[in-house]
């Protein structure tokens, strides 16, 4: 099962004599539950608009589902984070089954290449890419129509009544 979920999350200020009914802002988070989707929420909101959890409220929390799950498709995401010297714009692809398995793929990358932690990752966009329309090379490759891993050098496990503890050949593994 996966660690992290989509989550659409509304929200807004908090009705008020001068704005009786203040304007709803929407978001797609991703998070592990729906307690850390709604402080991501304010985080970003906070960032985004004049407004803050105790002068606000949310409206609804709706969890968003991979219409196609079965399906491998490509991924590309924007996002934004902090290193040790300064912030930085990205672009990277991945190849997954839903929204939620890339933007993990991508925390996961991002934790391996760039010591990147999940607060200082900005998940700006994400977006299905098309196969003519993938940029790096490390997915290209694996979009090609007749592509094959091959099986070299395999060893057949003999069945049970046919196995000795001691054989006195090395076992044949080209085939």
């Amino acid at each position: 099962m996966a660690y992290l979920h989509e989550y659409q999350v509304i929200g807004r200020r908090l009705p008020s004599e001068q704005e009786p009914t203040p304007k709803l802002f929407r978001m797609r988070i991703f998070a592990p539950n729906v307690v850390v989707a709604k402080s991501r929420y304010w985080y970003f909101l906070s960032k985004l608009h004049k407004a803050k959890r105790a002068s606000g409220e949310i409206v609804s929390v709706n969890e968003i589902f991979e219409s196609k799950p079965l399906t491998v498709k490509n991924y590309g995401i924007w996002l934004r984070y902090d290193s040790r010297s300064g912030t930085h714009n990205m672009y990277k692809e991945y190849r997954e089954t839903s929204r939620a398995a890339a933007v993990e793929a991508c925390y996961q990358d991002m934790a391996a290449r760039h010591r990147a932690r999940f607060s200082s990752i900005q998940i700006i966009r994400v977006a299905t890419v098309k196969a003519s329309e993938v940029r790096r090379p490390y997915i290209q490759q694996l979009i090609q129509p007749n592509l094959k891993f091959p099986l070299p050098h395999r060893s057949n496990r003999p069945a049970k009544v046919h196995r000795s503890l001691i054989v006195a050949q090395r076992p044949s593994t080209f085939y």
